[in-house]
């Protein structure tokens, strides 16, 4: 049987291009998660992994959706080559259980690692650059301007109830609370 598996990092990130793209390629059941990489609970691919047996096949979009490490990936191939379950790494091609296909598998794992390796040493480095700056701040921007809220709590103080105020400005009841909250602490 052929078996497919697709992942993303974050639950903002959507899974459909993976799962069209397995489903192309002729995968009769397909697994999927939203779950980062880096951590090893992916209850869905641990799962497609105890069902794996001999003659079947697992499909993957790309090398970086299989294994959290080079190490990971040697292992886990290294277990399914045991059980006699080929791997089709759509972006290189099927992984042959020979020692040239296990040196090009390995080659390919490790440069997949490091490039995540480099993804999250850019980011560092810019986030440290960043820190530097006087203006800088830690975390999402804020999504209303000073001037918005303070407008939205003249409203308030005006009489309006907070279910007006939101339907006026656009500004969630519970962001009027903490706003009100801070402007009283303020005082």
């Amino acid at each position: 049987m052929k078996y497919g598996y697709a992942r993303v990092s974050t639950q903002g990130q959507v899974l459909t291009s993976q799962i069209e793209t397995l489903k192309a390629e002729g995968c009769e059941k397909i697994y999927s998660e939203k779950y980062t990489g880096t951590t090893k609970k992916r209850p869905e691919f641990e799962q497609l992994l105890s069902i794996l047996s001999e003659g079947d096949t697992l499909v993957i979009t790309k090398l970086d959706r299989f294994a959290r490490s080079a190490q990971d990936a040697i292992a886990t191939i290294k277990e399914l080559f045991e059980k006699g379950v080929r791997v089709h790494v759509l972006n290189m091609g099927i992984v042959e259980n020979t020692p040239t296909g296990r040196l090009i598998f390995n080659i390919m794992s490790s440069f997949a690692q490091f490039e995540r390796d480099m993804i999250v040493e850019r980011t560092q480095e810019g986030k440290a650059i960043a820190k530097q700056r006087e203006d800088f701040r830690e975390g999402r921007p804020k999504k209303f301007t000073k001037k918005q809220i303070e407008h939205a709590l003249s409203l308030l103080d005006e009489g309006k109830s907070y279910k007006e105020v939101s339907e006026t400005t656009g500004i969630s009841k519970s962001t009027l609370i903490r706003a009100k909250n801070k402007a009283k602490a303020a005082k």
